[in-house]
């Protein structure tokens, strides 16, 4: 074990050449992944000296609403929605207008600066996205949020329609390395993913994009991962931790444990210096008593429940947030008003 230690890189060192905007070597980047838990609070110490030079102390929050349940002809092996799924989860097309602005109103309740606004499918028929355009338009002129649309395989046509629209963010997730991708997916390529994240920035949106992590990738998967979301200079990066949900093909996949997420959580933070790193999907499964840890190198998660699994209480998000010293941003960007202490008393909270 000593002399493990001795080969192990300088994590301040590691800070500062991110701050510096210097790339890791890929040895360094291993190192990262595989080093031992005795160091890992030197890891999270280092990771947390980028995220405050760029982050401060703030924490953002996402409000996701799942608009379209199951139903998908796609084959992706962690998805409960996917085609070749057996698991019991509730299907149903766009929800209707109403229902949507009620989830609007919700994640301003919430204090979400941004609404993510989810369907299933390989990509949207032309009246579910027109209608998608409606709910749209009609939320930015009644809520003062930031909306995040994530909605498949998108023509460069379609992007510049959501653009007009009033949608600030496009989320369409990398999932995995290049390599990887087969192992996960046939039903749509490697390319396929990058070609939308392509459309999304052409037509001047933010681009969303990340993975997700446990699903039987290696360790250069997952920096090969990191490396292409910073060579797609994409602003906003969901790391998801897969649950393996019964009834998918991944379902029996047991890899990581808390300190792993942490890990990988760190290595994002020092490749991905700038950008915003979101913990996503299997936060509370995966990272359980150490998730106030995990703001150290993220500075983002998602508030209520997932696509099709469900997240702990808002008033416990919210909780954490406050007694890890951390604080909210609100939706143009600026610390809270009043903080969480009187943010926490308010009925809404505890929703």
């Amino acid at each position: 074990m000593t002399e493990l230690l001795v080969q192990l890189p300088d994590w301040n060192l590691l800070a500062q050449r991110s701050l510096a905007g210097e790339l890791l070597t890929r040895e360094e980047a291993r190192a990262v992944l595989c080093a031992p838990d005795e160091v890992l609070l030197d890891q999270l110490a280092a990771a947390y000296r980028v995220r405050r030079h760029y982050w401060g102390n703030r924490v953002r929050l996402h409000f996701l609403l799942n608009a379209q349940s199951g139903l998908c002809p796609e084959d992706c092996h962690y998805c409960s929605q996917s085609k070749i799924s057996t698991a019991q989860i509730e299907k149903y097309p766009l929800l209707a207008k109403e229902q949507i602005l009620n989830a609007a109103e919700q994640a301003t309740k919430l204090k979400a600066g941004t609404f993510c606004l989810v369907i299933s499918g390989r990509s949207p028929s032309e009246s579910t996205f027109t209608q998608v355009l409606d709910a749209v338009q009609t939320i930015k002129a009644k809520y003062d949020l930031k909306i995040c649309a994530c909605l498949g395989l998108l023509s460069e046509e379609q992007t510049y329609r959501l653009a007009e629209a009033g949608v600030d963010r496009v989320n369409h997730n990398l999932n995995t390395s290049e390599d990887y991708h087969p192992q996960i997916c046939t039903s749509h390529t490697f390319d396929d993913r990058m070609a939308t994240v392509k459309h999304v920035q052409a037509a001047g949106i933010t681009t969303c994009s990340g993975g997700i992590l446990g699903m039987g990738e290696s360790d250069d998967d997952v920096i090969d991962l990191a490396l292409a979301l910073r060579q797609l200079e994409v602003t906003s990066v969901p790391i998801n931790f897969l649950i393996p949900i019964p009834g998918t093909p991944f379902a029996g996949l047991q890899e990581l444990d808390p300190r792993r997420c942490l890990r990988i959580l760190c290595l994002f933070r020092f490749l991905l210096p700038t950008q915003e790193i979101r913990i996503a999907g299997g936060r509370e499964v995966h990272l359980r008593s150490l998730q106030p840890l995990g703001l150290y190198p993220a500075n983002s998660i998602f508030i209520g429940d997932y696509l099709t699994t469900p997240g702990q209480a808002a008033h416990s998000d919210l909780d954490m947030i406050r007694e890890a010293g951390f604080v909210l941003e609100a939706a143009d960007g600026s610390v809270l008003d009043g903080g969480l202490d009187s943010f926490l008393q308010t009925d809404a909270s505890r929703s």
